[in-house]
């Protein structure tokens, strides 16, 4: 991870090194050989006058000619360019050159001094045959009055130009390649704190995996990025830490419960077995018996099974609460009216809309008008009733109140626990508060057991469940 954070980063700026240096390198060999040229055409100019009056005199003017010859010398070795005096007809009366060897050599056909002689000055940059490369001049006439009696040709070899601008190229190369060591600095320190972050989420991640759910990441420190994966990870680990104790709460109380009817099976089939050949009518007693067991072990078993589904999480979606309330009372009612029990409802006209998650409204209902049939027994009367919830605009409450025997404030307290049953009787699983309360839950609403008041002295149930 460090070196390849560390290679992006150093790609990016010598990519950026390259970009802006190259054309800047560029720039200044330009702005080199303006210069230089420049130089050249001053230096021509001061050489043009000093050459004549040895040249517009006599050519045998030994006198005047070796103080231009002199000038011509000392000048190439102050600045280091060549240097070519010639007269009106082209033929090199000075040079810079050694013991003067060009000296009587004709430069008229050269392109410069052509222009030169012609009374025009000229300047750039050509190839030269003599040097073998790239040749920098400036060739100016030399004039005497309005007559062109020679020309003056100061010259730089490219090699001279490259050397020039060599220093100034290597100082831009430093400048880049400490801004590279700088960058690999700060992305080495840039690198170790984002994979440091990264190393201890993972080994939390580790840590959690070998079974270590109390570990959390570090969500105070690093980049918001890494705060927020350090964020999801405690979050998802919360969530699973959760689900482990909930399936093991589950494991432990259905091994518990399913253990006892389990029991009661096996010794009515035992003493069934028994009396079968002695005492048929005790023999299939005792089969009935078994077969209630049964019965209780099937309901339980399903019981489990939607409180299992209960617990995982699913999306909430949109319920029209008053159409189901109908339609679940009016499914009870053929039941309540055989235990000679009345089930009444009172809800507004109107759709009262609220969010659940599938089915949930249907499973909620249902199972708190069993809770109150089987609580209450033969002639048990059930109100339910549905309305907006008096201090929350946002909220619709569910009531169902009993006129059954009633809760005390621990019963109430323990009712949603998983396998609880306020009485000691066979009745019922336990399951079914707690399906509510998952139910409930898993659709952002809550679930709470309260006196009944006025005429129904019995359990008042109220399920608040938020609008959409």
């Amino acid at each position: 991870m460090i070196r390849r954070i560390l290679a992006a980063l150093l790609a990016v700026v010598v990519i950026a090194l390259l970009v802006q240096d190259i054309p800047l390198a560029s720039y200044l060999r330009e702005t080199e050989e303006a210069r230089l040229t420049t130089a050249l055409e001053r230096d021509a100019f001061v050489l043009a006058g000093r050459s004549s009056d040895a040249l517009d005199g006599d050519s045998d003017d030994t006198a005047s000619l070796a103080a231009v010859r002199t000038l011509a010398k000392k000048y190439a070795a102050d600045s280091g360019a060549r240097l070519v005096i010639v007269d009106a007809d082209g033929v090199a009366v000075a040079t810079s050159d050694e013991g003067d060897a060009a000296v009587g050599e004709s430069y008229g056909s050269r392109p410069e001094f052509r222009t030169a002689l012609g009374g025009s000055p000229t300047s750039g940059e050509r190839s030269s045959q003599t040097l073998g490369g790239e040749l920098l001049f400036a060739a100016v006439p030399v004039l005497s009055g309005d007559t062109t009696v020679g020309a003056v040709r100061v010259s730089y070899d490219d090699r001279q130009v490259t050397e020039a601008t060599s220093s100034k190229i290597w100082s831009l190369a430093l400048v880049g390649l400490t801004t590279l060591l700088l960058a690999a600095v700060i992305g080495f320190i840039l690198s170790r704190s984002i994979t440091r972050r990264l190393r201890l989420l993972r080994d939390a991640t580790e840590r959690f995996a070998r079974g270590d759910r109390a570990v959390r990441a570090d969500v105070d420190s690093g980049a918001p990025e890494l705060r927020s994966l350090a964020g999801s990870f405690n979050t998802m680990a919360e969530r699973i830490d959760d689900l482990i104790a909930q399936q093991r709460s589950f494991a432990g109380d259905a091994s518990h419960q399913l253990r006892s009817p389990l029991t009661a099976v096996r010794l009515r089939l035992e003493h069934a077995r028994e009396l079968v050949g002695v005492d048929p009518d005790g023999a299939a007693q005792r089969l009935d018996v078994a077969e209630a067991e049964l019965d209780r072990l099937d309901e339980l078993i399903e019981g489990l099974l939607v409180l299992s589904r209960a617990e995982d999480a699913a999306p909430v979606e949109t319920v029209d609460a008053t159409a189901v309330a109908r339609e679940r009372v009016e499914a009870w009612q053929a039941l309540a009216e055989e235990r000679a029990s009345t089930i009444e409802l009172h809800a507004a006209a109107e759709a009262m809309l609220i969010s659940a998650v599938p089915t949930a409204f249907e499973q909620v209902l249902d199972n708190l008008i069993d809770n109150a049939l089987r609580a209450g027994g033969p002639g048990t009367r059930i109100r339910i009733s549905l309305a907006a919830a008096p201090d929350d605009a946002d909220a619709v409450d569910l009531h169902v109140v009993d006129n059954g025997p009633g809760m005390t404030a621990d019963q109430r307290a323990r009712a949603f626990d998983r396998f609880w049953r306020g009485r000691n009787d066979d009745l019922g699983s336990g399951l079914g508060l707690a399906i509510v309360a998952r139910l409930v839950r898993a659709s952002g609403g809550e679930a709470t057991l309260l006196d009944a008041v006025g005429e129904d002295l019995g359990v008042d149930a109220r399920v608040r469940w938020r609008r959409p």
